[in-house]
């Protein structure tokens, strides 16, 4: 079994301490590691270092090769512009299918919290043999614990069998990113899943499935493997037809380009409650670091009186108030500010939009 790491993103939801220059991937948001490092110590757990891949940006390259040093260069697969995971998974997808057609693959994002290792890496294992067995997408849904509308959500059909005590169910339907109303219903329905963007397919079975549901896009993947002729080590990001032709590829989720598609006896669910948080934004980065007994989250030097629920990030050599507030986020960078309710966090990136539009694309 292969794993491709994605870590190409902007995490934008997570501004101002994510920048495009160094996204959330390379910060220790929620621990004493990077998000990436973390990813990458997790997979070598399981996986030989020569079957774990990656995919970046040019811009990303350095940084991933400092968090990640021991990483093999040629593993490192450069994504030519930001398509979102549509193209990036099929890019990689295309690549490894010279080598490893129906070898068994699993897509890893680079920014997420796993709290019990021992059952993620079981449900890996576990989802890698439904693969091999059956021929069939295997993906892992989480159990939501509120009505998140920043997530995907699965919905689960009939209970199938237990494998190595991870329940697996089949596959009743995806939406993705529901409005609030919907998630408040998919939470109290106890059937919808979180989706937790671990697919395993084959290289094979996914190029396939691109092709039937997302066709512009397969015909550029496939345009793009004739130029590339073998897989041989790291590819030249510069090269120009790959970047043309890459370039003109739909800038499209595979959630939304294939998923929300896929035919319903085409995919086999596990749930998988390992401790999962997306650190997708920052109503979630305090919901992982509130302790017990406290419900403020307060990182550098800040004083918070009679407030409640807040979380506060401070640079150093800085120090803040924040007094009389409930769900309230401030995180200042220096250079940066926010303050928003904690409800309201998921609206970061409109922010950072209408900055790019104001021409403030410095501070992004």
């Amino acid at each position: 079994m292969m794993a491709v790491i994605l870590a190409g993103g902007k995490g934008t939801r997570l501004w101002p301490m994510s920048r495009e220059r160094r996204p959330k991937q390379f910060f220790d948001v929620v621990g004493d590691r990077t998000l990436i490092e973390d990813t990458y110590r997790r997979l070598l757990r399981l996986f030989p270092a020569e079957k774990i891949y990656a995919v970046t940006t040019s811009p990303l390259r350095s940084l991933f090769a400092e968090h990640a040093p021991d990483f093999p260069e040629h593993q490192l697969i450069i994504e030519p512009s930001l398509r979102d995971t549509g193209p990036a998974m099929g890019y990689a997808a295309a690549m490894l299918e010279r080598i490893a057609p129906d070898e068994p693959l699993v897509f890893v994002p680079s920014d997420h919290f796993i709290g019990n290792e021992e059952l993620f890496l079981r449900c890996l294992e576990t989802g890698g043999r439904i693969v091999e067995k059956t021929g069939k997408l295997a993906d892992i849904g989480i159990t939501p614990t509120f009505p998140n509308t920043a997530l995907g959500y699965t919905k689960i059909g009939v209970k199938m069998k237990t494998h190595d005590g991870i329940e697996t169910f089949a596959f009743a339907g995806h939406t993705e990113k529901p409005s609030a109303a919907a998630a408040e219903t998919y939470l109290k329905d106890r059937s919808y899943l979180w989706h937790a963007n671990y697919y395993m397919w084959t290289p094979r079975k996914f190029l396939t499935a691109i092709e039937k549901y997302a066709p512009e896009l397969g015909k550029g993947l496939r345009e793009m493997q004739t130029i590339i002729g073998s897989f041989a080590g790291a590819l030249d990001d510069k090269t120009k037809n790959i970047a043309d032709v890459y370039a003109m590829l739909p800038k499209i989720s595979f959630d939304y380009a294939v998923t929300e598609k896929l035919a319903h006896d085409q995919v086999i669910i596990l749930r998988g409650d390992f401790g999962w948080s997306d650190i997708g934004s920052w109503d979630t980065v305090h919901e992982r670091l509130t302790r017990a007994g406290e419900d403020n989250v307060v990182k550098g030097s800040a004083v918070v009186l009679d407030s409640r629920d807040c979380l506060v990030s401070v640079p150093s050599g800085k120090v803040a108030a924040v007094i009389g507030l409930e769900h309230v986020v401030v995180v200042d960078t220096g250079d940066a500010l926010l303050v928003c309710r904690r409800d309201q966090a998921s609206r970061v990136k409109e922010a950072v939009t209408k900055m790019r539009q104001d021409g403030l694309s410095a501070f992004l």
